[in-house]
C-alpha cells in the first residue's frame, strides 16, 4: 500500500483535460478509497490518508499547485516544508538579502566588505537548503522540469560566482561591479512562497504580445511626429528659454515629443515655436490629441482587455485546480453508503481539525451542518468539494460576556444613574457630540501652537477624548470593544493614548530649558492630525469605502511585492552607472560647487537651478526616491537631462525604460 502511494503524484491535470471518473486512473489505490478505512486499512494507514488528504485541502484552501510526492515521509516533509516558521524565516532571508544594497557600497550605512559577503553567503545557504528541502518532497522529473527551481540554482551559483571575482579584484585593489545584485529579486519571485507575485508577472508577461504592436504604432507617431518637427523648427534658430538651440538634434526632438505625451514639460515644450508663430501651435494640439489622448487611451483599453482575460483565465485554472485537490481528498476518505460514495462525519471532523486546529468547535460544527445539511452522519462528494471555500469564510464568533464592573460591584454596575449613563453612551447622540468635539479639535489643530490658550484647549480635547474611552469601556465589555474585528476602536485607543503620552512628554521636555528639538513635537502635531480620521467611523459611506480599502490591502501587496522588484532592479543598475556623478552638499552648504551639484557638467543647468542635486543615485535610499519621483513624472524630464548630462545622451534611454515599464505597464 506505502509503495502505490509513492507512485502517485500531487499534481492536477492542466485545464482542458476531461475530469476522470472515481474508478478511473484518478482514484487512488482501492485498498485507499474503495472499502470501509476501518476494514481495509490500519491505523497507520488511515493516518497518512488523512494527512495525505488534509494537504490536499490545504493546498486547494490557499490555492496552492505544488505538485509533492504522495508518499508518507514525502507528505510529512511537505507539511514541514509549508509551515508557517519555516515561510517566514525564508522571506526574512530572502529581505536580508535585499537589504544588504543599503550597507554595500554605494551604502547607507557602510558595513566591511567581508561582513556583507559572509551574509549574502549565509543568505544563499539558506535559500539552498529550502530548495533541497523543495526537491525532497517533489519528484525528481518534476523538479528539474520547473522552471523556478532551474532560476533559483543558476542565480545562486552566479553570486557566489560574483562574490569571488569582486573579492578578488578587491584584494588586488581594483575596482570591480557586483553585477549579479540586481538578480537578487529572482529569490523573492520563484520561491513557492511568492505565488501571488509570479500570477501578477505572469498576467503581465501573457499581455505583452497584445501590447507590443499598439506600443510599436504609437512609437512610430512619435518618431513620425519628431522627424515633422525637425523640418518645421530645426533651420529657423529659435532658442530655447536657456538659450540652446531649438529642435535641431533629431534624438533630442524624440525625447522632448515622448515627455510632451507625459505632459511633464507642456508647454514649455512648444512654446518657442509658438512665440514665433501661432500657426504652430496647431502642431503641438494634433500631437498631444492622437499621442496623449487617442493612443494612451487605446493603450489602457487593450492592456485593461488582455490583463483582464488572462486574468480571468487564471482564475479559471486556479478554480479547476481546487476542485481536483479537493476531489483527490475526497478519494482518499470516501467510503460507500448505499449507491454513493460519501466521507464519514468522523473522519469529516478529523480532517477539518488537521487543516484549520485553530477554529473553534462551534464554527467547526457550523461547517458541519452546512456540508450536511440533512444530519445524515456523513458527507456527500458535491459538499466536500465547497470545503475549501468555506474554510475561506471568515466567522466572527461573538462570545457574550459578562461586564466585571457588573461582577465585581454588582448593585452600583445595575442602579438606575449607571443604566441611564450606559444608555446615553449607547445612543447617536453621543456619537453626534463627539464628532462635533473632533470639528472643533482641528479647528484648533490650525490655530497657533504657541498661543497659551491653544495650548490649553489642547489638553481639554485630550481629557474628552480620554472620557469617552473610558465611558466606551464602562459601557461594553472590554473583550468585545478590543475584538479582533473592532479596527477603529483600537485605532481610537491608541491614537489616544499615543497623544497622550507624547503630549506629558512635550509638556516635560518644555520645562527643560535647553530642550530644543522638534522631534516630539513633530509627533504630537501628527497623532493630533491622525484623530481626524476618527469621523471615518461615524459616517457610513465613509466607512464603506475604508472597508473596501482594508479589504483590497493584500492585492495592493501583491502589486506592492511587484513594483518593489521593478524599483530595486532598476535602483541597483542606477547606482552602477550614476554612483557619484551628483553631490548633495547640504542646503546651507557655501561651497562654490555645491551650486552645481559637484559636476560642472550641471553649471547653469535647470537642474542645477532647481537644486535637484539630493536626486541622485549615491544609495539605495536616494535611488528609490528618485524613482519614486520619476514614476509621478512632473519633471522627470529634468532628471533624466541632468543624469544624462554627467554621463551620455543614452543615459536617457534609462529612464524612458523605467517610465514605460512602471508607469504605462504596471501602473496601468
Amino acid at each position: 500500500m506505502e509503495s502505490a502511494g509513492r507512485s502517485r503524484v500531487g499534481i492536477p491535470q492542466p485545464p482542458g483535460v476531461q475530469e476522470q471518473p472515481d474508478s478511473a486512473a484518478a482514484q487512488p489505490p482501492r485498498s485507499l478509497a474503495g472499502a470501509a478505512p476501518d476494514a481495509a486499512m490500519g491505523d497507520s494507514a488511515q493516518e497518512e490518508s488523512l494527512l495525505l488528504a488534509a494537504a490536499y485541502v490545504y493546498d486547494a484552501q490557499y490555492n496552492r499547485n505544488i505538485p509533492f510526492d504522495t508518499s508518507p515521509r514525502a507528505v510529512r516533509l511537505y507539511y514541514l516544508y509549508n509551515h508557517w516558521t519555516m515561510q517566514a524565516a525564508t522571506y526574512f532571508f530572502i529581505f536580508v538579502d535585499l537589504a544588504l544594497a543599503l550597507f554595500e557600497e554605494p551604502a547607507v550605512y557602510l558595513l566591511p566588505f567581508l561582513v556583507t559577503s559572509l551574509t549574502e553567503v549565509l543568505c544563499l545557504l539558506v535559500f539552498f537548503g529550502r530548495l533541497f528541502h523543495f526537491a525532497q518532497v517533489t519528484p525528481r522529473d518534476v523538479f528539474w522540469k520547473d522552471t523556478k527551481n532551474i532560476c533559483i540554482m543558476i542565480t545562486i551559483l552566479m553570486t557566489l560566482v560574483d562574490l569571488i571575482v569582486f573579492g578578488a579584484l578587491r584584494i588586488s585593489s581594483i575596482r570591480g561591479v557586483r553585477w549579479s545584485r540586481p538578480l537578487r529579486p529572482i529569490f523573492l519571485i520563484n520561491f513557492a512562497e511568492s505565488r501571488q507575485i509570479r500570477r501578477a508577472f505572469r498576467s503581465i508577461r501573457n499581455t505583452l504580445p497584445e501590447i507590443t504592436y499598439v506600443f510599436l504604432l504609437f512609437m512610430f507617431s512619435v518618431l513620425m511626429f519628431s522627424l515633422m518637427a525637425l523640418k518645421l523648427f530645426g533651420d529657423r534658430n529659435l532658442k530655447t528659454v536657456e538659450g540652446l538651440p531649438y529642435f535641431s538634434n533629431y534624438l533630442e526632438i524624440v525625447f522632448d515629443m515622448y515627455v510632451l505625451v507625459t505632459t511633464a514639460n507642456s508647454p514649455d515644450v512648444m512654446m518657442p515655436a509658438y512665440d514665433f508663430s501661432w500657426w504652430y501651435c496647431l502642431f503641438f494640439i494634433v500631437y498631444v490629441i492622437i499621442n496623449t489622448y487617442i493612443f494612451m487611451s487605446v493603450f489602457l483599453a487593450v492592456v485593461y482587455n488582455n490583463y483582464r482575460k488572462h486574468l480571468k483565465n487564471e482564475i479559471r485554472k486556479l478554480a479547476y485546480m481546487k476542485r481536483r485537490k479537493m476531489i483527490e481528498a475526497f478519494n482518499l476518505l470516501k467510503v460507500k453508503e448505499e449507491a454513493e460514495f460519501v466521507v464519514k462525519e468522523d473522519r469529516w471532523k478529523r480532517l477539518v481539525k488537521l487543516v484549520a486546529p485553530d477554529i473553534s468547535t462551534s464554527h467547526r460544527e457550523l461547517l458541519l451542518r452546512i456540508c450536511d445539511e440533512e444530519q445524515k452522519g456523513f458527507v456527500d462528494k458535491k459538499s466536500f468539494v465547497r470545503l475549501a471555500d468555506l474554510l475561506n469564510i471568515q466567522v466572527i464568533t461573538m462570545k457574550l460576556h459578562s461586564h466585571p464592573l457588573e461582577v465585581w460591584i454588582h448593585q452600583v454596575y445595575n442602579s438606575a444613574p449607571s443604566l441611564l449613563l450606559r444608555k446615553m453612551v449607547q445612543h447617536k447622540v453621543f456619537v453626534w457630540m463627539y464628532d462635533v468635539i473632533i470639528l472643533i479639535n482641528a479647528v484648533f489643530i490650525a490655530l497657533d501652537e504657541e498661543n497659551p490658550l491653544i495650548s490649553y484647549a489642547e489638553w481639554v480635547f485630550l481629557s474628552l477624548y480620554i472620557v469617552e474611552i473610558l465611558l466606551k469601556l464602562y459601557t461594553y465589555e472590554p473583550r468585545t470593544f478590543f475584538a479582533r474585528n473592532q479596527f477603529w476602536n483600537w485605532f481610537d485607543t491608541s491614537i489616544i493614548l499615543a497623544a497622550l503620552i507624547a503630549t506629558v512628554l512635550n509638556t516635560t521636555l518644555k520645562s527643560v530649558t535647553v530642550y530644543n528639538s522638534q522631534q516630539v513635537l513633530d509627533i504630537v502635531f501628527i497623532l493630533r492630525v491622525l484623530r481626524l480620521i476618527r469621523i471615518i467611523d461615524s459616517i457610513q459611506r465613509f466607512r464603506v469605502i475604508m472597508t473596501t480599502l482594508i479589504n483590497i490591502v493584500p492585492t495592493m501587496l501583491t502589486f506592492g511585492g511587484l513594483a518593489l522588484v521593478v524599483y530595486y532592479v532598476f535602483s541597483i543598475i542606477g547606482m552602477e552607472i550614476f554612483h557619484g556623478r551628483v553631490q548633495f552638499f547640504g542646503g546651507n552648504s557655501t561651497v562654490q560647487h555645491a551650486l552645481y551639484c559637484g559636476n560642472p557638467a550641471l553649471k547653469d543647468t535647470t537642474f542645477a537651478r532647481a537644486k535637484y542635486c539630493k536626486n541622485n543615485f549615491n544609495d539605495i535610499a536616494s535611488s528609490f526616491v528618485v524613482l519614486m519621483e520619476l514614476t509621478v513624472v512632473n519633471q522627470w524630464h529634468v532628471l533624466a537631462n541632468g543624469f544624462a548630462l554627467v554621463t551620455h545622451e543614452a543615459a536617457k534611454l534609462y529612464f524612458i525604460t523605467f517610465h514605460i515599464v512602471v508607469v504605462i505597464m504596471i501602473i496601468k
